[in-house]
């Protein structure tokens, strides 16, 4: 009989980081300096501190055993039943969590509400990926979507990105979870688009709601995604990560659509195999042998577009 751990779950299969054994460090109920709508866990009332949380050294036994019994993993991903960064111990779990992790990619899911503290950047710095959540850009989003804290301020956490990118050297990712009426509006679109390039994200994760939420709101379907995402400025690397694949969002496009579509936003192949008929995939594959399109890798992602070699060229001119 396989060992119950308290504070280790999984390993749970995940498209965009593969096989991961998750750490929960609020493991007895939700703790978290948000109450977003949408959050998957029951409603609670926002706080600023993990009260009695699990000690290191159980959390380094548990995982320990954890990685005996599932070796085959790819990440090790710290999270909580709220937000892992306001763990009293974080960064002494990570050093410790470097020592034994093996070869393991290490990895973080936060809510980036504490990214401005120093501290927690330097900690965040030694792993390999940190994603990070910006649901809104605007305070009015900001305060009604992800109800934060009084302590927690919009401007602090878009600064906080900006310079934890300056000094992290690992793959940062942004995600942005979309909810109707609320951040994708025009408005939010506009501001996302002068904010998102000063960030540096090596990767944009665009995704709505794919589990019953705390509160009454509706998902996206993969075409309304598909649409916002065309919205954001095309350099930008946004993927769509969402597991509303509608059967309908399956369209025929002629070669013309195609490299126009790939023009005004970069897709994945996960993206392409979701929007194109047979048909149509067997034209982007001929148009991707022809060179007519290009390829760009982020992180582990790979994207498929026309105007990378574009951007290229003004890049090198405009620096000239």
């Amino acid at each position: 009989m396989k060992k119950r751990f308290r504070t280790i779950f999984g390993p749970i299969p995940s498209r965009r980081f593969g096989k991961s054994l998750g750490i929960d460090l609020s493991p007895e109920k939700k703790q978290c300096n948000f109450d977003c709508l949408y959050c998957e866990l029951a409603a609670a009332k926002a706080v600023d501190t993990i009260h009695t949380p699990p000690a290191v050294n159980e959390v380094i036994e548990e995982l320990e055993s954890a990685l005996q019994e599932h070796p085959d993993i790819d990440v090790i991903t710290i999270t909580a039943n709220g937000e892992p960064t306001l763990y009293p111990f974080l960064d002494e779990l990570v050093d410790r969590i470097e020592k034994i992790k093996n070869g393991y990619e290490t990895l973080i899911l936060t809510n980036a509400s504490t990214i401005a503290d120093t501290k927690i950047q330097r900690t965040l710095a030694k792993l390999d990926t940190v994603k990070l959540s910006l649901d809104c850009v605007t305070e009015k989003c900001f305060k009604k979507l992800d109800r934060p804290t009084e302590n927690v301020k919009l401007s602090d956490i878009i600064e906080g990105i900006r310079q934890f990118r300056k000094n992290y050297k690992g793959k940062m990712i942004l995600e942005i979870l979309m909810v109707h009426g609320l951040n994708d509006t025009q408005e939010e679109i506009e501001r996302f688009n002068k904010i998102l390039p000063t960030l540096g994200a090596d990767r944009i994760d665009i995704g709505t709601v794919d589990r019953p939420p705390a509160y009454p709101i509706e998902p996206l379907s993969y075409k309304e995604l598909h649409k916002i995402a065309q919205q954001f400025d095309a350099n930008l690397p946004i993927h769509i990560a969402s597991r509303h694949r509608a059967k309908e969002a399956c369209t025929r496009y002629s070669d013309e659509e195609i490299l126009s579509t790939l023009s005004k936003r970069p897709l994945t192949k996960e993206d392409i195999e979701t929007l194109f008929d047979k048909e149509t995939i067997e034209r982007f594959n001929r148009l991707l042998r022809q060179k007519k399109i290009d390829t760009k890798k982020r992180g582990e992602i790979t994207f498929y577009g026309t105007a990378f070699s574009k951007q290229k060229k003004k890049n090198i001119s405009s620096s000239s």
